[in-house]
This record gives structure tokens, C-alpha cells and sequence, in this order.
């Protein structure tokens, strides 16, 4: 019994994980060398904007970009709180681009064409960037506080214009975890751990179990040992009334009387 319920608890362990996503942006390192663009202005706009582009932009020649989520390396978002990345862009083409904005998507992680939400657009006015430059963009944005935790797949786009002709670059394709507000615990964290605790119980009763069965079938049974005293008594009846016991009482007579 101990261990079908045992194994039924491996099995809702498993099935109540949550499959662990690899996010596809750059480590932290890649923009240790990276400056912050000073002198540009920015404005964030709501989700209602209209977005640049007909979706069909593709990114110009020379110009890489790359992501980090400063002091969150898990990658958690709070639903309903404000969270901020840092987009490093790298001008490694023949002209100044002018960054025009930024702008992400939230996406169910198995299928891309399922579309969660649209996330904050945020304008950049006289953000230029020159040939052989590196600068960095903040960007904020926040989930709806509605969403329910789990895992979810961030697409983010800067928009940006090269001799006035516009062009596009995603920094970021991957997944997030997005969290209960006030904390980073979710109903799902808090079901496994409670989860794990009572598989960690239930193998410690079965193990007392186990070693509570092994003592029983390894214990002796205690010696009986017969005294001789009970012996002589016991041989005293059988003899009783037979010529043998006779001649011991005559002797014992004879003996008393010297």
C-alpha cells in the first residue's frame, strides 16, 4: 500500500511541475560594455497607440541588438507591477539610425499565434545612435494584473530609421514567469512545495515501517532454562511408592539414627 501511494505522489509531482523554458536572450555580460544614450528624451504611450509599421519590417544591415533584465536573472514579472529591461543596440552599419521606439507583445509559449496582450509602446524623441556606436534604452512594462501565473513568451521589438527609411529588430524572443503580485510565490509554487513536504513525510513513515517489520523477523525468542531443583521434584513423583524410593528412605534412616 505505502508504495502505490508513493508512486501516485512521484506521478502528481511530475505532472504539476512546470516545464522549464531556456529564454533566447543574451547574458548579462554582453552589455557590460554598452553606454547609456544620455541627452535623449522618451515617452511612454498606452497600449491603444498605433503601432509603427505594417508588422512586415525586417532589421537593417550592421545593426545588432541585445537584452538583459537588470537584477532579475529568472526573468519574474509581477502581474500588474512595472518591470524594466535594457535594450543595447549596436551601430555597425554606414549611417546614423534614430531610434523611433520600443514596443512588446505577450504570446502563449506552445503557440505564437495565440496573442495575450499588448504590451506598453514607448516613443524615443532625438535618440540617435552613430556608425561604430553602442548605446542602451530602458524599457517599461507592465502584464495585466489579471493574468494568471505560469509562463509566457515575450516578443520585443525596436523600431528604428536608417536615412529615413524605417526598419526593425526583435531583441528578444523568449519566455517569462509571471508571477502573483506582492511576491514570487505562486498558488502553483505553493502546491508543490506543500506537495513535496507530505512526499517527504509519507517516505519517512513507510521507512519506519520498513525498519519496524526488519527488527520483528530478526529478534530471538528468550532461552527457557529448567532449574534442577524443579527437576529433582518432578523425578521425586515418578519414583513414589517404587522399591528404589524404599531403600532411599531406609537409608536416610539409618543416617539419621547415627
Amino acid at each position: 500500500m505505502a508504495i502505490r501511494v508513493f508512486s501516485l505522489l512521484i506521478a502528481l509531482l511530475l505532472f504539476a511541475s512546470p516545464i522549464l523554458q531556456v529564454a533566447r536572450c543574451q547574458s548579462d555580460k554582453d552589455v557590460a560594455a554598452t553606454e547609456v544614450l544620455e541627452g535623449s528624451n522618451l515617452a511612454i504611450v498606452g497600449d491603444d497607440t498605433q503601432v509603427f509599421g505594417d508588422g512586415t519590417l525586417g532589421p537593417a544591415l550592421g545593426i545588432d541588438t541585445i537584452c538583459v533584465f537588470p537584477k532579475n536573472a529568472a526573468r519574474l514579472v509581477p502581474a500588474g507591477e512595472e518591470t524594466e529591461l535594457l535594450v543595447g543596440l549596436h551601430n555597425e552599419g554606414e549611417s546614423t539610425l534614430e531610434v523611433v521606439a520600443i514596443r512588446a507583445s505577450l504570446h502563449l509559449p506552445f503557440d505564437h499565434h495565440m496573442f495575450v496582450q499588448n504590451l506598453t509602446l514607448q516613443e524615443f524623441y532625438n535618440a540617435s545612435v552613430p556608425v561604430s556606436a553602442q548605446a542602451t534604452f530602458p524599457y517599461v512594462f507592465a502584464v495585466s494584473k489579471y493574468l494568471q501565473p505560469g509562463s509566457f513568451d515575450l516578443v520585443g521589438t525596436i523600431v528604428y530609421e536608417i536615412d529615413q527609411q524605417p526598419y526593425q529588430s526583435i531583441f528578444y524572443n523568449g519566455t517569462i514567469e509571471v508571477v502573483e503580485a506582492g511576491g514570487f510565490l505562486s498558488i502553483e509554487s505553493v502546491f508543490l512545495v506543500t506537495l513535496g513536504v507530505a512526499l517527504i513525510g509519507f517516505l519517512g513513515l513507510w521507512a519506519y515501517g520498513q525498519i519496524q517489520q526488519f527488527s520483528k523477523k530478526t529478534k530471538r525468542s528468550p532461552k527457557v532454562e529448567v532449574g534442577t531443583g524443579t527437576t529433582d521434584a518432578n523425578m521425586d513423583e515418578w519414583l513414589e511408592g517404587t522399591a528404589y524410593a524404599q531403600s532411599l528412605s531406609s537409608k536416610s534412616r539409618k543416617r539419621s539414627k547415627r
